[in-house]
């Protein structure tokens, strides 16, 4: 599936610029600066642990149910897993999916080989446990998978000058500047990812990014990787 996906999340993920604009609210100037500063920060080494502790929201609470909801940890009942257990298992396949991007759609049979060899497979198809007391192992799992990748992909940059420029150009687009609408943009409610929110919570949709307002800090929620499947 991870695979199936990363040209249309490529393809969506930055908002194109637009030929007049409108002076935003401070608040809505605020949100887009943490969103690009999400951004720059993974143009830097992809390194997606360091990009959400610097952006996403800090509240326990919120964290947690983030997890849950953008994790895709199958069926398995989550009440009783740690929060540590369930963020560091979000960040390691979000890990894994940033790292994935820089190979998407291989020209042919033989680039997908050499970009997805067995053991690199094996880890973008790993499941989620059937059990909650296996979570906790999973994670590791998880962070170690992480970790494998970026070697992998660390080494074909090393090696293929192919893939050292798909590396390339992908940060150059992450660090695109995110450009805001020629209209006034505006908070909205009912946010529909699981509980991160109260119904009546105010949020911000900056592209493919959700961002609200945390103490004196606006930062982020949750990116909609899909909006273009739907």
């Amino acid at each position: 599936m991870f695979i199936a996906i990363t040209l249309i999340f490529a393809q969506s993920l930055f908002p194109q610029p637009v030929a007049q604009r409108v002076r935003q609210p401070r608040e809505v100037v605020e949100a887009y600066r943490v969103c690009q500063r999400f951004q720059e920060l993974m143009a830097e080494d992809l390194d997606f642990d360091r990009a959400f502790e610097a952006t996403f929201t800090k509240d326990p609470r919120r964290r947690r149910e983030i997890a849950i909801t953008e994790g895709e940890f199958g069926n398995v009942d989550l009440t009783s897993v740690d929060d540590a257990s369930l963020i560091d298992a979000l960040k390691a396949r979000m890990q894994i999916f940033y790292l994935m991007l820089p190979l998407a759609s291989p020209r042919n049979d033989e680039e997908e080989e050499l970009f997805f060899p067995a053991a690199i497979k094996a880890i973008i198809e790993r499941k989620p446990p059937q059990a909650p007391q296996e979570f906790r192992s999973y994670a590791l799992q998880l962070k170690s998978d992480a970790k494998t990748f970026r070697e992998h992909l660390n080494q074909l940059a090393a090696t293929n000058p192919a893939v050292a420029e798909r590396i390339r150009k992908f940060k150059a687009d992450l660090a695109k500047k995110i450009i805001p609408p020629s209209h006034v943009v505006k908070p909205l409610t009912a946010y529909s990812h699981g509980r991160v929110l109260d119904l009546n919570d105010k949020y911000y949709q900056i592209g493919d990014y959700a961002v609200i307002r945390e103490g004196r800090e606006m930062r982020i929620i949750g990116i909609r990787f899909f909006s273009r499947l739907f």
